[in-house]
């Protein structure tokens, strides 16, 4: 779902960074009034919760990838407006060092994965423990509404992407009449994305949701967004332990994402979209914002490093991502130690 550099038209990036801003400004602000200062640091768990989890590729329909994000999740724990900045920074530190998403459509990633996703997600969620007995409901019902939120929020993320790439070959075309940028209209775009993750990737998304949720709900309960607005937060302590285990697990197991053969749909490379089939014809021709845009060069491209076994570099990024989720949150708290801590 990371659409990279130069599939969308700089005047789209342009637009989705703009629309972004005020999305992040309310997201800041609701954050700093919400969340426990003490609490800011774990929001760098969080963030490294999405991060892996969009390390671990699966096998689409039709041949692509996909991955969770993990978006509802850190709203469940955090709330969405934190969801959106755990998000938004694992994206950026996505793009700037592994070259996952583009840079330049960096607004257009964060407005599908960071926005989209976490507060559709939490909103459909809230939905069904409202209509399952509100904050009284059974922990079946809280597990059914985090499964149905991350699935219909992750989809809907998805369906935002295929639009923004859809969109691009109606408003961008050359002298020739051939796409500047994504070539693949809303009649390819669409279907081609929201298919596999309605059949798969929705699953994986829910399935990953509910697995940590039930865990933080068993072992540190606190460390949920409901409790967090109506509790005083309790010291961390061991009640962690389990939860920074199973960051510690993750990471250990991100070469399972290596496992997943072909490439995510819209993140070809200018060198192979020529010959990309669908609908069963090969495109035929490279865009031109393809073959002559801008590229940043990143430290590990793809999550890799130049004769370092795959495997290692794999779980070496990992290792580099988590770690700096979890020194920028916890710089992010040191200006807050003079804020009260939560009734």
């Amino acid at each position: 779902m990371h659409i990279p550099e130069n599939y969308l038209s700089p005047v789209s990036c342009a637009v989705m960074g703009a629309a972004m801003i005020p999305v992040w400004i309310h997201a800041v602000k609701k954050t700093n009034e919400e969340l426990p200062k003490e609490k800011i640091p774990l929001l760098g768990v969080g963030a490294a919760f999405s991060f892996l989890g969009m390390m671990f590729n699966v096998p689409l329909v039709g041949g692509t990838t996909g991955h969770a994000v993990g978006g509802t999740l850190i709203a469940l724990l955090f709330g969405p407006n934190a969801a959106c900045i755990a998000v938004s920074i694992a994206l950026l530190l996505q793009a700037v060092i592994f070259g996952d998403g583009g840079v330049l459509a960096f607004g257009a990633n964060c407005f599908n994965m960071a926005f989209v996703l976490p507060y559709l997600g939490y909103a459909v969620y809230r939905l069904i423990v409202k209509a399952g007995g509100g904050e009284n409901c059974k922990p079946l019902t809280r597990y059914i509404g985090a499964a149905v939120g991350s699935y219909v929020g992750l989809n809907v993320a998805a369906l935002c992407a295929a639009v923004e790439f859809g969109i691009q070959p109606m408003l961008f075309r050359d002298a020739a009449g051939n796409a500047l940028y994504c070539p693949y209209d809303l009649s390819v775009a669409i279907p081609a994305m929201t298919i596999p993750h309605l059949l798969v990737a929705g699953v994986v998304e829910a399935v990953f949701t509910v697995a940590v949720f039930a865990l933080v709900q068993k072992t540190a309960p606190d460390l949920t967004y409901e409790r967090l607005r109506t509790e005083r937060p309790e010291a961390g302590g061991k009640r962690y332990v389990p939860i920074f285990a199973l960051i510690a697990a993750l990471i250990a197991a991100t070469p399972l994402g290596l496992l997943a053969t072909g490439t995510a749909w819209g993140e070809w490379g200018a060198d192979e979209i020529a010959e990309v089939v669908q609908n069963g014809k090969a495109l035929g021709y490279t865009p031109q914002g393809l073959a002559n845009g801008w590229e940043m060069n990143v430290l590990m491209p793809d999550y890799s490093l130049e004769g370092m076994n795959e495997v290692v570099a794999y779980i070496l990024s990992a290792i580099i991502g988590v770690a700096l989720l979890v020194i920028l949150f916890k710089l992010i708290s040191i200006p807050m130690k003079g804020r009260k801590q939560s009734a």
